[in-house]
């Protein structure tokens, strides 16, 4: 037996239906699981409940998803220090004196926004608490200061291949059945990949648009009017907003110990994506040096075969301890409150990681076959779309779509990750070789698909009102919520739309040219109408 047939849907079905209704995912993904344990178990309770506990601790014993989980674990603590210095406010005192305008004021809330990749909450919560003074002072609305720290939020996180978002999809990516097909390693995946994520890109593409050609268009038009007359939010309608967190009194931090943690650990990744390939080529046989290594193998094969795992798990321990020391004597933390900092960074990531881990279960389930004591849904789906014929055209505009509406409703797209990449997978790489495609094909196939997935799963991350980052947005911009839910939806859902063309036609014609081509089309035209035709107050 190869699978379970259609019993192997119940698990996805029923972890996206309760997502709908309980809001929870961490509660859906575990009766997810558990409801695909209890399939595997032929309906025994207790032994679908070992099963399940054998399943979280094979998820974890893995290599590759423990050094994962630890890294945004570690990441949390390295935030937290940050957190507590104080730094974050000096930026924002400096690039107040800097910025005289309004236009100005938005495009640095967009390049700090850029900068701070690495994780989306300490993004919103930092960038806002940096960001507002200035655009207070330069009459730039709660509401548009809210949007762009969103859309510089999930959206940035997924590009840049040192964040936990990231790291997250690899380790997905790379368990879904049919990936080995494609001959290449997760990071390269991501990396060749990161052209075909057009919506991650097309929001970025149209903050900027916005920015610059101040063409708002809905309630952000609204919002943004009454700013110029000194109304930065709307309390009349929305409510109030909470009073401004005071900085740390006393902090000598300067804009440069808010920088150092983030070069550092860019700089220290960097550094480790060759280094750990050239280490591990060392055999003791063929290869008896690291020399040896860097001389047999090339700086880019280096970064193309990386264990991105290890890698990164180097790089944000050496990170740790860098700014550990940097921060002690720099006199911005003590020992005490260094250790308060690290313990409060990772209780922050601990949402985060109950996820993640739960992801890594559910997929196990979905993708495993009987054998192994899963369900082999990726086998049957792949049969079924491959036996009839499906067009794989359309499969990126759809799961664009089927994602975009996971995750709207459920507030999260790590779990629509876990969900939808491991069905996909199976299903593109199957049509790709029922129909005989070559090589180069079925990777640019498997690229739009995964990247349609990715896509969908963002937009729902950044415009759900119950998303923790549209949450912490808010929060950080000091705008009522409803408010930021309110004007950023517009927004989001035309980018939505935008992305969808381009995922249709690039799929249509397999050519991300013509993908991106049709996005811009269709938001150049929005971008001419939409300001003229939709203007609610």
């Amino acid at each position: 037996m190869t699978s379970f047939g259609i019993w192997g849907i119940i698990p996805p079905l029923l972890a996206i239906v309760l997502a709908f209704i309980t809001k929870d995912v961490i509660v859906s993904l575990f009766l997810g699981i558990l409801s695909g344990t209890l399939i595997v178990a032929g309906g025994n309770p207790a032994l679908a409940l070992m099963n399940l506990s054998d399943l979280l601790a094979t998820a974890l014993a893995d290599g590759w998803n423990i050094r994962i989980f630890l890294f945004c674990a570690l990441l949390g603590a390295l935030i937290g220090m940050m957190s507590r210095t104080g730094a974050a406010a000096s930026f924002g005192r400096w690039a107040s004196a800097k910025l005289k305008t309004g236009t100005g004021a938005q495009f640095m809330t967009f390049l700090f926004g850029i900068i701070i990749f690495i994780d989306d909450y300490f993004n919103s919560l930092t960038v806002g608490t940096v960001m507002r003074p200035i655009s207070d002072k330069t009459n730039v609305s709660r509401a548009k200061l809210s949007f762009i720290i969103d859309s510089t939020a999930a959206p940035v996180c997924i590009l840049a291949p040192i964040s936990s978002w990231v790291v997250t999809v690899m380790s997905i990516v790379r368990d879904s059945e049919g990936f080995s097909l494609l001959n290449m390693s997760p990071l390269e995946f991501f990396v060749r990949a990161i052209p075909y994520n057009l919506y991650a890109l097309g929001v970025l593409l149209f903050v900027l648009l916005i920015i610059f050609t101040k063409r708002d268009f809905g309630p952000m038009r609204a919002a943004e009017q009454r700013a110029q007359t000194g109304t930065l939010y709307n309390a009349e309608k929305y409510g109030s907003v909470s009073a401004d967190i005071a900085e740390r009194a006393g902090s000598s931090a300067q804009p440069v110990d808010m920088l150092f943690p983030i070069v550092l650990l860019i700089a220290a990744a960097l550094v480790f994506f060759p280094v750990t390939t050239w280490m591990n080529t060392v055999d003791g046989e063929t290869v008896t040096s690291f020399g040896q290594a860097v001389s047999i193998l090339s700086l880019g094969d280096a970064f193309k075969n990386t264990d991105a795992s290890v890698a990164l798990f180097y790089a944000i321990i050496f990170t740790i301890f860098g700014t550990y020391i940097y921060y002690l004597a720099r006199r911005l933390l003590t020992l005490s409150e260094t250790g308060e900092a690290l313990r409060d960074g990772i209780k922050s990531m601990v949402p985060a990681l109950i996820i993640l881990s739960m992801a890594w279960t559910i997929g196990m389930i979905i993708k495993s076959a009987p054998a192994d004591g899963g369900l082999g849904l990726g086998t049957f789906l792949s049969e079924i779309v491959v036996n009839n014929r499906f067009p794989i055209s359309v499969i990126p505009v759809i799961v664009f779509f089927l994602s975009a509406v996971i995750s709207f409703a459920t507030g999260t797209s790590w779990g629509t990750f876990s969900i939808m990449i491991p069905i996909v997978m199976p299903i593109v790489t199957g049509l790709a070789q029922a129909a005989d495609m070559s090589q180069t094909t079925l990777v640019n196939e498997a690229f739009i698909a995964i990247s349609a997935v990715i896509g969908g799963a963002v937009f729902g991350d950044h415009a759900s009102p119950i998303s923790d980052t549209t949450i912490l947005s808010s929060t950080g911009a000091n705008c009522p919520h409803l408010e930021h839910v309110a004007t950023q939806m517009p927004y989001a859902i035309f980018v939505a739309i935008c992305s969808g063309v381009g995922f249709l036609i690039g799929g249509l014609v397999q050519n991300i040219f013509f993908a991106w081509l049709s996005l811009l089309a269709v938001m150049a035209v929005g971008l001419t109408i939409l300001p003229k035709r939709y203007t609610a107050q």
